[in-house]
């Protein structure tokens, strides 16, 4: 088993359009927060940390990456937006293989969303953007979530809190008012 060390990050890509119009935007927002000096958010990305995949590469190579990428992960985030739950290729077979091969946590963060996402704020038709895949594994309480909206502090603390060997306690968690009143003053989020 290799190091696992890293976040394995899925997202919506929709093969070959304008990534400015994917979900890979919010990808790159990630790799950019880690990377600028005066950001708290530090992120190990499992996609940086084995070989890249190139627009010739064959499925199965994609597929035999992606394995590899996950068994290097110790959490899984995924970043639902609106088109999240239409892709019936890579996000599916990533799910399924991170939470039944990996035992991982999934992190959802849904990216739309910028405000807290409690008990007493969350909205059921944010469950409608959830992909089939996950949505069955929650409702079977087959895996172990928690659902953040796009914000960076609630991120880095989905990020310390969880990974397989400190799953959240629920297959659909949600963090309290108290946790983010303890990231953000009040009214910011």
């Amino acid at each position: 088993m290799p190091n696992r060390t890293g976040t394995y990050i899925a997202f919506a890509a929709e093969g070959g359009k304008n990534v400015t119009e994917t979900d890979f935007r919010y990808y790159n927002l990630l790799k950019g927060w880690d990377k600028m000096k005066n950001r708290e958010f530090k992120i190990v990305n499992s996609h940086d940390k084995i070989r890249l995949i190139r627009g010739w590469s064959s499925e199965p190579t994609i597929v035999r990456t992606l394995k590899e990428r996950m068994k290097a992960s110790k959490r899984f985030m995924l970043l639902v937006g609106d088109k999240t739950k239409l892709d019936d290729d890579y996000i599916p077979f990533e799910i399924e293989y991170a939470v039944k091969k990996c035992g991982l946590p999934v992190i959802i963060c849904f990216v739309n969303e910028r405000n807290r996402l409690t008990t007493k704020t969350y909205r059921t038709e944010l469950d409608k953007l959830i992909p089939k895949t996950l949505r069955d594994l929650m409702k079977n309480k087959e895996v172990k979530t928690i659902h953040i909206p796009f914000r960076e502090r609630i991120m880095s603390k989905a990020l310390d809190d969880y990974d397989f060997n400190n799953m959240p306690n629920h297959s659909s968690g949600l963090y309290t008012e108290k946790v983010y009143d303890n990231l953000y003053d009040k009214g910011e989020i």
